[in-house]
């Protein structure tokens, strides 16, 4: 983990030290007050990098055990854990809380509850509720949260018609309206209404946040002419874009712009390096992210064991791999097995490939299958890339690279025969080679 912050824990010894936190028997349960629950809580959010995100829910609890009464000013703070955490049931709780309290509708404490269901996964129509019984007016924070909770559902028609209908708009809300339609696939979509906010921002400095969803090199020109300073998500981004277009120059550039890493940023330079055929380097930064204090996480895992298996280092990738579980409780998914059957497939060590994909604790899906069958390809191991081209094809039997690959594992292998009693089987089941096709960007625009 990254070096935490000292404040919360200084904090929390103070008021242990006073007494502000213990039982005290001379006191009546009425005159233990949230104040110093409510600072702690607040101190553990300021500095989540010391706590983990359930730590005010734990101070809650015993807050309510010594007779304190949570007021309009615990239960914000309260509510950011719960979606810090992901855990709808705790906003759930909270809100019943809140309800018990009378506090429910506070237009402090209601827009947290929007904000905390909208990023808890639970339906438009619960924070929509809260949004409506909120008191007043709602202002621009408490509609920037509802938005970004009907974002967040995936009901990008009911956003769209409330976006119209905003009295107010700030940078916050285009950001979050922009960044639901990207994720829901509604790009074209994305680029108008973007386009609609720099028009209407002319003249002006562009916020941040909004410079995040902006692509290509502009984006970097206009932070250092600018002098914006890059936070993680911004920098990351910037990473992100240039590893995705081969441009490791401008991808190391801009991660050495970022002053404030986050394990995120160094993910996407490592998924670059590991992409592009600098897998030596790509070990190389891992080392200096665990030597600054950052911990590794599952996609920090997917770049060092892809960079192992592209680079043929069988053993350090599989130390690689214990150790993600051993030493740093990561628990693999379906990609990190398959990256190392890709790993131990390209070494040709395909009975020890196949020994994983039996000790998985869940079915292999096609792409681990895919993983041994390009293997197979590699090696020229004609008989197990029948019997795992037979296992894709049952996965999905109208993919056509499947039976192609198979197919051209048997013409390589001279048994023309087989390779064309493939292409019938194609035929015969109506399935049509996928036409591949190449572009060109010239001058803004592309050319197949």
């Amino acid at each position: 983990m990254r070096r935490a912050s000292p404040y919360s824990y200084a904090l929390h010894a103070l008021l242990l030290t006073s007494g502000a936190l213990l039982p005290d028997t001379k006191r009546s349960p009425a005159t233990v007050t949230a104040f110093p629950y409510n600072c702690l809580a607040h101190a553990h959010l300021r500095f989540s990098a010391a706590s983990p995100p359930s730590a005010p829910l734990r101070l809650f609890s015993a807050m309510l055990a010594r007779g304190a009464r949570p007021n309009r000013h615990s239960f914000p703070s309260l509510l950011k854990s719960a979606a810090a955490s992901g855990s709808a049931a705790a906003a759930g709780a909270l809100h019943a809380q809140c309800l018990r309290r009378g506090l429910a509708s506070d237009r402090f404490v209601a827009c947290s509850l929007v904000s905390a269901y909208g990023r808890t996964g639970h339906p438009a129509r619960d924070a929509r509720k809260v949004f409506d019984e909120m008191e007043g007016s709602p202002d621009l924070a408490a509609c920037n949260a509802l938005l970004d909770a009907l974002c967040l559902a995936g009901d990008l028609e009911a956003a769209g018609t409330f976006f119209e209908r905003m009295p107010a708009r700030d940078a916050v809300t285009w950001t979050t309206f922009v960044s639901g339609l990207s994720r829901g696939g509604r790009h074209r979509c994305a680029l108008e209404v973007f386009g609609g906010f720099l028009l209407g921002n002319m003249g002006r400095r562009l916020e941040e946040a909004t410079l995040g969803l902006m692509s290509g090199m502009a984006v970097h020109a206009y932070m250092v002419r600018h002098e914006v300073e890059p936070t993680a998500f911004l920098g990351t981004a910037l990473v992100d874009m240039y590893g995705k277009h081969g441009r490791l120059g401008g991808c190391t550039g801009a991660f050495e712009f970022v002053c404030r890493k986050e394990v995120c940023t160094w993910n996407a330079l490592l998924l670059a390096l590991a992409n592009h055929g600098k897998e030596a380097e790509a070990l190389v930064k891992f080392d200096m992210m665990r030597a600054e204090g950052f911990s590794p996480n599952q996609i920090t895992f997917v770049a060092l064991l892809m960079a192992c298996a592209r680079a043929g280092m069988v053993e350090i990738g599989l130390y690689w791999f214990e150790a993600m579980v051993a030493n740093y409780k990561v628990t693999p998914l379906m990609v990190h097995y398959g990256c190392v059957v890709d790993l131990l497939g390209r070494a040709g060590r395909f009975m020890d490939a196949i020994q994983v994909i039996e000790r998985m604790p869940f079915a292999p899906d096609a792409s681990v299958w895919g993983d041994l069958l390009g293997a197979c390809r590699l090696h020229g191991n004609v008989e197990l890339a029948v019997e795992v081209g037979k296992k894709l094809m049952a996965l999905g039997p109208q993919q056509s690279g499947r039976y192609v690959t198979v197919r051209n594992v048997f013409l390589e292998d001279g048994n023309w025969q087989a390779g064309v009693r493939i292409g019938e089987v194609m035929q015969e089941a109506g399935i049509k080679k996928i036409v591949g096709q190449s572009s060109v960007v010239l001058h803004g625009h592309a050319i197949l």
